[in-house]
């Protein structure tokens, strides 16, 4: 989907890290941006210069209520919501076996379900017109799971999941699916966007609590630069053919090419074992 001359974002997300950099570079290039956070303020700074293309909304992905007003309020001020970049989410870190059942919970309800749910509310509109993107915000952890990481790991496998699946649904239809997999970067996730639970079983003290107490420290040392992710998203969504899965970051392409490798060798090193589980040809 080619950019139309003044297409209108629609970005959860928008306090800080890269939600808040997307909806700054899509108002200076002159768009129309619809700015979501789940305090409305903390978003209006955004508005400021560009109030005839720029709609501040408050919005907890969590609360269909929410979804359904800010998406009818986004129509009503601007007729139609070209691209949707599904950005809200945060991160919870604990062993598998330790981890808050509540906490696991609550994470899949903003990251998954409320994304998926946002997603349902926009996709008449962009049916009806036969043209839309939608933009998933994943993870490298969508394609690698690391410990203590392995619950938001979860959440992001299931956004790759419903995002090639909906990719086939839509593309008949006009719309674009991108998901978008960054690694580490210098926004204040760690700060702000992550919780953690530091295991006190010892087995785990060289697994989960090193990975938790490096993830801690590393805020503000990121390579990662959010301006420039943004920038390669809006790349991403211009371009005439867009990628489905879109990897930022040096880190995160390394191990997502060392993932696949080390994926297709082991298959390939089973697949006698895997023809096998068949009924020999003839039978059944």
């Amino acid at each position: 989907m080619p950019l139309n001359e003044n297409p209108v974002w629609f970005i959860t997300g928008c306090s800080t890290g890269f939600g808040r950099e997307l909806a700054q570079l899509v108002l200076d290039r002159g768009w129309r941006a619809v700015v979501t956070a789940r305090d409305a303020g903390r978003v209006q700074d955004l508005t400021q210069g560009h109030e005839d293309k720029a709609l501040a909304l408050s919005l907890d992905v969590t609360r269909n209520a929410d979804i359904a007003a800010a998406v009818k309020a986004a129509e009503e001020r601007f007729g139609a919501i070209d691209v949707l970049v599904n950005n809200a989410g945060y991160g919870y870190q604990a062993s598998i076996e330790e981890g808050d059942d509540a906490e696991i919970r609550a994470q899949f309800e903003t990251n998954v379900f409320g994304l998926a749910a946002m997603t349902r509310a926009v996709l008449p509109g962009m049916r009806a017109r036969r043209h839309g993107h939608v933009v998933n915000i994943s993870s490298q952890a969508g394609f690698i799971g690391y410990p203590g990481s392995g619950y938001y790991a979860a959440t992001k496998h299931a956004v790759e999941g419903l995002s090639d699946a909906l990719s086939k649904e839509v593309a008949p239809l006009g719309i674009k699916v991108t998901c978008v997999e960054p690694g580490p970067f210098r926004t204040d996730w760690a700060g702000r966007s992550l919780q953690q639970r530091r295991p006190t079983i010892g087995d785990y003290q060289d697994t989960v609590g090193a990975r938790l107490e490096t993830t801690a420290n590393y805020s503000g040392k990121q390579p990662g630069d959010p301006v420039r992710a943004a920038q390669a998203i809006i790349k991403a969504v211009g371009a005439q053919d867009p990628p489905k899965h879109l990897v930022l970051g040096a880190i995160a392409l390394d191990g997502v090419r060392e993932k696949l490798k080390e994926t297709l060798a082991e298959v390939e090193a089973w697949a006698e074992t895997s023809r096998g589980a068949d009924y020999p040809d003839g039978e059944g």
